[in-house]
């Protein structure tokens, strides 16, 4: 079997399988397994390690088909992805080696937690600090936001050091003083099991140290949070939603309008989103593209809620679930920029209400 038809049929069974995997606060073992035999755990590692080495626009198509599918399933694998961009990006030729034909095989799972020095907790003092000694780092605090953290064997994280510096490192669950929560009560993407992880003394050799000190150690290197992939996730919640408005349309032309605008909006968003993957994104073109994807998807999923009436209403039908999914894209790795971007599309000025081309 190709891998085009591997990938065909993983994404049936995956849609078949996404209401279970957004429902339930475990891991969705039956995707993830869906997922390894069709090869997107592959996607993104570089072939000298197992993997396929794709990247750009190649990459952000295929996710954008896996989202449509079940963002649940895609959600987690965008932040495992994360993490393997982070350890390719650090030039550790021994910790990639180490990890990532494990990760490729999917053997072992890692993620990230770096909301800390990005998006979350950023009032007050660190939320996670690493304090230099002659035997590594040690971590105390929290990573307040970590996908799959239940599932994972290492965790991608960051820390602030004394001098006001920080540190980027492979986290080790193993390691005594590493402790994760029980996964916290989402209103969607449950089967992410998202939890927040806890260090108490937690000693981490310097082998595991990926970048820093530095004074900003999330700006060397790729694979930073809130760019293309995030808005390649939610165009492919909302391709979902649309796909749906225009088989409902064929039954009920009055429909096909909307979908005609939906469809639009849609093209071309992603003509412009995979235009910056190959010409480079700035931190201002990224967050108006993020914005603008946020308030398609959530049009799109409100329109095939109210198009499949009251029926899309029922825990069973997939247009409850597009509708909740699409106000994660609201919270998740939205910083200032991003989501003042994003209220600016949702609250215009009286007599500017933005059209669905934009």
């Amino acid at each position: 079997m190709s891998q085009a038809d591997m990938l065909e049929n993983a994404l049936q069974e995956l849609a078949e399988l996404a209401n279970a995997a957004d429902e339930v606060a475990a891991w969705p073992e039956s995707s993830w397994q869906v997922l390894a035999r069709s090869g997107a755990l592959r996607w993104c590692i570089p072939v000298q390690y197992g993997g396929l080495g794709w990247s750009g626009v190649e990459l952000l198509a295929h996710y954008e088909r896996l989202a449509s599918a079940c963002l649940t399933t895609c959600f987690i694998l965008s932040q495992r992805d994360a993490a393997v961009r982070r350890l390719v990006a650090s030039r550790h030729s021994d910790l990639c080696a180490e990890l990532l034909p494990a990760l490729a095989r999917a053997e072992k799972f890692t993620t990230v937690g770096l909301s800390q020095l990005t998006t979350s907790r950023q009032f007050g003092g660190p939320a996670l600090t690493a304090r230099l000694t002659d035997d590594g780092l040690v971590f105390n605090g929290m990573m307040p936001w970590v996908t799959g953290a239940l599932a994972a064997d290492y965790f991608i994280t960051g820390a602030a050091t004394d001098d006001g510096q920080q540190v980027l490192a492979v986290l080790p669950r193993v390691l005594d003083g590493v402790h994760v929560e029980p996964a916290l009560p989402l209103m969607a993407l449950q089967g992410s099991i998202t939890a927040q992880v806890r260090c108490n003394d937690a000693l981490v050799d310097r082998h595991w140290l990926l970048a820093g000190p530095a004074p900003q150690v999330m700006g060397s290197g790729k694979g930073g949070t809130g760019g293309l992939e995030t808005s390649c996730l939610a165009l492919g919640l909302a391709g979902a939603a649309i796909d749906y408005v225009h088989a409902e349309s064929q039954k009920r032309p009055e429909y096909k309008v909307v979908g005609a605008r939906l469809e639009q909006a849609r093209q071309r968003l992603r003509q412009e989103m995979h235009h910056l993957a190959e010409a480079g994104a700035t931190s201002e073109t990224a967050a108006t593209l993020r914005a603008r994807a946020n308030t398609l998807v959530l049009r799109a999923t409100q329109t095939a809620l109210t198009v499949s009436k009251g029926t899309g209403f029922l825990r069973t039908h997939p247009a409850q679930r597009w509708a909740r999914q699409a106000l994660f894209f609201l919270v998740w790795s939205c910083p200032r920029p991003t989501a003042e971007a994003t209220l600016a599309y949702l609250t215009p000025p009286e007599g500017c209400e933005p059209g669905f081309a934009q």
